[in-house]
């Protein structure tokens, strides 16, 4: 299992830029993939972007041309995962959460203001 922790989260106004770091440690040499959800009030947790451990990526939708995950594989005892999210919008509002099979980090509030 592995231990995940997130950071890089913020007040942002529409347009603006944000980058999400993940940090997992632990049993890194079982990863195969990690990925990055997001959940706004009131809604379910949806799927973001995903990266498998060989860089094949995954995206939303609604954040296809705008966000871009990221893996930082290159160091024995930590493995990180970014998202670089550009041109955010409101409705890009949630707490992001970074995940690998079962498990989940603390969560990172994203907020973006009109």
């Amino acid at each position: 299992q592995v231990q995940l922790v997130e950071s890089g989260g913020g007040l942002v106004q529409a347009g603006g830029s944000l980058r999400l770091s993940c940090a997992a440690s632990g049993s890194i040499f079982s990863i195969n993939a990690m990925g990055w959800y997001r959940q706004a009030p009131g809604k379910q947790r949806e799927l973001v972007a995903t990266i498998t451990v060989g860089g094949s990526t995954n995206y939303a939708d609604s954040v296809k041309g705008r966000f871009t995950i990221s893996r930082d594989n290159t160091k024995n005892t930590v493995y990180t995962v970014y998202l670089q999210m550009n041109s955010l919008k409101p409705e890009d509002t949630a707490v992001y959460y970074c995940n690998e099979r079962l498990s989940w980090g603390q969560g990172t509030q994203v907020t973006v203001s009109s």
